[in-house]
């Protein structure tokens, strides 16, 4: 099971305060965090020389060195552990951005270049005037700046080689250059286990007071141990247990010492029953986010759309997704059930942003997809939830053909159903009325059917939007498609 974190300030009651008003507790911090702190940039450079990494030999080292305990020792291995790892990943994921950056990059230009150059062979020819194809690039005047888009489209050629070289030499540099490891100042970190006494022997809590347990180097100046009143942490639902291993992380914030405690999470009742009994399935759009409630047979029982706000500042962006999220968790206990979400990934098309449009790119950019999902799985875990993830390929086209006409529903909501349908593993074959407009093959898999009618509805050019397939009676225009292509 994975760990959960709760962090708050740390309380400054006042017959704690000295006469510099600080407790016992963040004077001792202000003295560990800088030992702390060079044991942490230590390991992190033996860690980064590549020679074998053993930490009991290493655990005595700092314990001899920086006069600490073992306990404290291995926080400091886990800290420089974490951030050695994560400057890896982070390197690992900075370089195949940049890559994918300059495939789509490469991709952009040659198709620019190929469509400059098409459009000169077409003006070349003698009767041009005549042709009957017609230019696919023809040239055009702006009035206001005086110049053709040819010479526009030059200049954007001009501009994608400077950004395609540019990407190059960071890549060239990126791939030779060591990994720099970031080791941020004024923290502390206190590894605890199972086996210990309150989950941690250095940092001992009971619920309204912490005992930190003060390593040899600074028994002369603080004594054997601080005691500090820190209060409990206060949850709507609380799911710190009482046992159990809990890792503390104190760090400085904004001019105040803050404490963090980590822990394997207590168990909670399970309201959600299985998903043979019914779900509910969720589209999840920058706008909006559609909802289907589906039965045991994989009915459509109830449906709803949650109104999302775009272009909201950080704070109102994220008080507006944990409102959504107890929506539908809302939701979810009214029809004991569990949720299934799309499983999206916007990586390589957020690459690509600067060859899309700024519409595209300001929308994409601005949906903050991972943090609807993360906390979506966070509320819905601590209310006995289950979240399940489905692969959202062809649900649009499918909702829109089969469910959108059916049931007079939103697209998002047909979305929705078609994913929830997904969740109860049910299939969605190709309506009767459909099967002669694609070419069927029962080896293949029914999305394949999807993918050939989802590019013959685009290649008819009829249903131009989504409200067209209210008033879509009937498929023929795709028999006479065929007739025009044969």
């Amino acid at each position: 099971m994975t760990s959960i974190t709760y962090c708050k300030a740390l309380s400054t009651p006042i017959d704690e305060l000295n006469a510099i008003g600080k407790t016992q507790l963040e004077m001792f911090l202000s003295a560990y965090t800088p030992i702390f702190h060079k044991a942490v940039c230590e390991t992190v450079n033996f860690m980064m020389l590549g020679e074998g990494f053993n930490k009991s030999y290493w655990n005595t080292h700092l314990q001899k060195t920086y006069g600490i305990s073992k306990r404290h020792a291995n926080g400091v291995i886990s800290s420089a552990k974490g951030a050695v790892d994560s400057a890896k990943e982070c390197r690992i994921s900075h370089i195949k951005t940049l890559e994918n950056q300059a495939k789509s990059c490469e991709a952009w230009l040659k198709k620019a270049e190929r469509k400059l150059k098409l459009a000169r062979k077409f003006y070349a020819k003698k009767n041009w005037q005549n042709s009957k194809s017609g230019c696919a690039f023809p040239l055009s005047s702006d009035l206001k700046y005086r110049q053709t888009n040819w010479q526009n489209l030059r200049f954007q050629i001009h501009n994608k080689k400077r950004k395609l070289t540019r990407y190059r030499q960071i890549l060239a540099v990126l791939k030779s250059i060591p990994v720099r490891v970031r080791v941020p100042k004024n923290q502390a970190f206190i590894v605890g286990s199972k086996d210990e006494s309150y989950g941690n022997q250095v940092c001992q809590w009971d619920g309204d007071n912490l005992r930190v347990r003060v390593p040899a180097c600074l028994e002369s100046k603080f004594g054997k141990n601080v005691d500090s009143y820190i209060g409990d942490f206060p949850r709507n639902i609380n799911r710190l247990p009482a046992t159990g291993a809990k890792t503390w992380h104190f760090y400085y914030k904004s001019g105040k010492w803050c404490v963090a405690v980590s822990f394997t999470p207590s168990n909670v009742e399970q309201v959600s029953r299985s998903v043979d009994y019914g779900c509910i399935g969720i589209d999840m759009n920058p706008g909006s986010i559609g909802w289907a409630y589906i039965d045991t047979e994989g009915n459509l029982k109830a449906q709803g759309k949650i109104r999302l706000q775009t272009g909201l500042r950080k704070g109102q962006q994220q008080a507006q997704i944990v409102k959504a999220c107890r929506e539908l968790s809302a939701l979810a206990i009214k029809f004991q059930c569990p949720i299934v979400c799309e499983e999206l990934d916007f990586t390589s098309k957020k690459e690509q942003l600067r060859e899309r449009g700024k519409k595209y790119a300001r929308m994409l950019s601005g949906w903050a997809y991972s943090e609807l999902f993360k906390l979506l799985n966070s509320i819905l875990s601590n209310r006995g939830i289950e979240l399940l993830t489905v692969n959202p390929a062809y649900s649009s086209i499918i909702g829109l053909v089969k469910y959108l006409r059916m049931y007079g529903l939103a697209s998002d909501e047909a979305a929705a159903l078609v994913i929830g349908r997904r969740g109860m593993r049910l299939s969605e074959k190709i309506p009767g009325s459909l099967t002669a407009f694609v070419e069927v093959n029962s080896t293949k898999h029914v999305w394949s059917l999807w993918n050939q009618l989802n590019k013959k509805i685009k290649q008819s050019g009829i249903i131009t939007n989504r409200h067209s397939y209210y008033s879509n009676s009937n498929w023929d225009f795709l028999g006479n498609l065929d007739i025009e292509e044969a």
